[in-house]
């Protein structure tokens, strides 16, 4: 047999040989060609009609742009959290969800042509350097960044290097009337992802955390440590308005409340396999009480810590029902610097619980659903949100928790009762009134130099002549609403935006603290004692 496979060899070679000449002889546009090209794969097909466009198209055509349409397009037909990230995007996605970047470390404004700086990030060069609130950042590095109608991002671009490279800024200080010199050697800048870590009151802890980046549970660990030594015996997590991000930081931190060998979660991917995520001896807070604070903006990440904590009855889901995220990314890179978010599998929470919407009708639907929460009344009522009989599920402890869209809370509490109300709380948590603090500050920061951030909250009061001032702004910007209900509202929200764009992100979450429906509906349970297993189920939960 070996004898007559050598034999045969060289007739072998020499048909492949003579096959591939006149294949290749035939690649043309003709029908051959076109009838092989059929056989090729997908993948060949849409390389051909690329080359087609950009080599014989009657005009030119940036194919790059084509590429991407196609590519938004091929990711729209699969569901809403497939994704395309342009080249552009990628890197500032990188850095988002690294949890830091390399700059000079500002929060900046342009305002009125002018770079103003709202504040030193904390731990960027920047604040170590001098640069202060307020300064007008007018050179760096003999680019002029004042007068040429530049934007955000081209500001960035100027102002971000390489590590330990340097700016020579010259900034106009308004508030001594001077112009400094300052050199910043660029490094690596924070982006905190816990913004807001303190005592509610003596034995209760809060921590917001408003992602999950690769730096998020380092800097929660730090946080949760901390407020144990401050005496912290329950903690309420608010995952609020966070979109998600890394399951596995998500993993990491339910891990800190939940007992070796408790479930985390599972994850199906296409072939059917299941993998398992339990609890480590890792935990720090295992004994300790958890309120979890989510809202219809919470997703994914969020609510994989939130199911992980109800459906293992250890603690109480307090607020409305998440946005039902149920998908696993992986990002993928395409080469050329851009790259792809695939869903690649479905988690389930305990129970076995999949909290995924349908997107059956699209994404625009798909994304549109909030609105239809609203108008359905399931925002400001409890026993308005659908559920269907086929999705319930039990807990350990004999808790009824249900699948089919979102985390359902175990304690209601409602968004503002009209939709005037929760137009005015979104205007309050918008960039509108940010905005408005920007220029009041611009002109009055002198009254708040010298204050420490606790003597702030404890002596500053906005007056009724300040939110005056701030209806006539609104009037003037286009808002023609009634404003003057809500008052009392707008006078803690400006000072919060004054005490963030003063200090930072913590302070403005402690003011905010002293009027907020979910923590009120924390101390409650706290005050009666309510435990987990008690909680009625949503249908029974009281509008706090």
């Amino acid at each position: 047999m070996f004898k007559m496979r050598s034999y045969l060899l060289p007739f072998i070679l020499a048909a492949t040989l003579a096959a591939g000449i006149y294949i290749g002889g035939n690649l043309n546009y003709n029908d051959a060609g076109e009838k092989l090209f059929s056989t090729n794969s997908k993948k060949d097909k849409l390389h051909r009609l690329i080359d087609y466009i950009e080599y014989d198209y009657v005009d030119d055509v940036n194919t790059d742009s084509i590429v991407d349409v196609a590519v938004n397009n091929i990711l729209e037909k699969l569901d809403p959290h497939s994704v395309y990230i342009p080249k552009q995007q990628a890197e500032r996605v990188a850095e988002n969800m690294k949890g830091d970047f390399v700059g000079v470390g500002i929060s900046f404004r342009m305002y009125r042509d002018s770079l103003v700086v709202i504040r030193p990030i904390l731990g960027g060069p920047s604040g170590e350097a001098g640069v202060r609130s307020g300064d007008r950042i007018l050179v760096a590095n003999k680019d002029t960044l004042y007068d040429r109608g530049l934007s955000s991002n081209e500001i960035v671009d100027i102002l971000k290097g390489d590590k330990n490279t340097l700016v020579d800024m010259t900034i106009y200080r308004p508030i001594e009337e001077k112009t400094i010199q300052l050199t910043i050697e660029r490094s690596e800048v924070p982006l905190r992802s816990v913004d807001a870590t303190f005592m509610i009151e003596d034995s209760i802890g809060y921590i917001r955390v408003n992602r999950f980046a690769e730096s998020t549970f380092d800097e929660f660990k730090s946080s949760l440590l901390r407020l144990k030594e401050e005496g912290a015996k329950k903690l309420v997590l608010d995952l609020r308005n966070n979109p998600g991000g890394y399951l596995g930081i998500a993993e990491k931190i339910a891990d800190e409340f939940l007992e070796d060998g408790k479930l985390i979660l599972f994850t199906k991917n296409k072939s059917g396999a299941i993998n398992k995520a339990y609890a480590t001896e890792q935990g720090v807070f295992e004994e300790q009480d958890i309120y979890v604070l989510i809202n219809e903006k919470s997703a994914s990440a969020s609510e994989i810590i939130a199911g992980a904590i109800q459906d293992n009855d250890r603690g109480i889901i307090v607020g409305r029902r998440s946005f039902g995220k149920g998908l696993v990314q992986r990002e993928m890179s395409l080469g050329d610097g851009s790259a792809v978010r695939l869903t690649v599998s479905r988690y389930y929470t305990p129970t076995g619980r999949s909290i995924q919407r349908s997107y059956e009708n699209g994404t625009k639907d798909y994304y549109n659903q909030f609105y239809q929460r609203f108008e359905n009344g399931e925002l400001r009522s409890a026993d308005s949100i659908k559920v269907e009989d086929s999705l319930i599920y039990k807990t350990p402890k004999g808790k009824i928790v249900y699948g089919g869209g979102g985390i359902i809370p175990d304690v209601f509490v409602p968004i503002g009762s009209s939709r005037v109300d929760s137009w005015v709380n979104t205007l309050m948590d918008s960039g509108f009134m940010s905005f408005y603090v920007f220029e009041y500050l611009d002109s009055h920061r002198d009254l708040y130099t010298d204050l420490g951030s606790d003597e702030f909250q404890r002596t500053v009061f906005v007056d009724d002549q300040m939110v005056d001032d701030f209806f006539y702004y609104a009037d003037d910007k286009g808002v023609k609403i009634d404003l003057n209900p809500y008052r009392e509202e707008l006078k803690l929200h400006i000072k919060a935006i004054l005490a963030e764009q003063l200090f930072d992100e913590n302070v403005k979450q402690q003011i905010l603290s002293q009027d907020d429906p979910m923590l009120e509906a924390v101390l409650h349970l706290i005050e009666k004692q309510i435990a987990p297993e008690e909680v009625a189920d949503h249908s029974k939960a009281d509008d706090q």
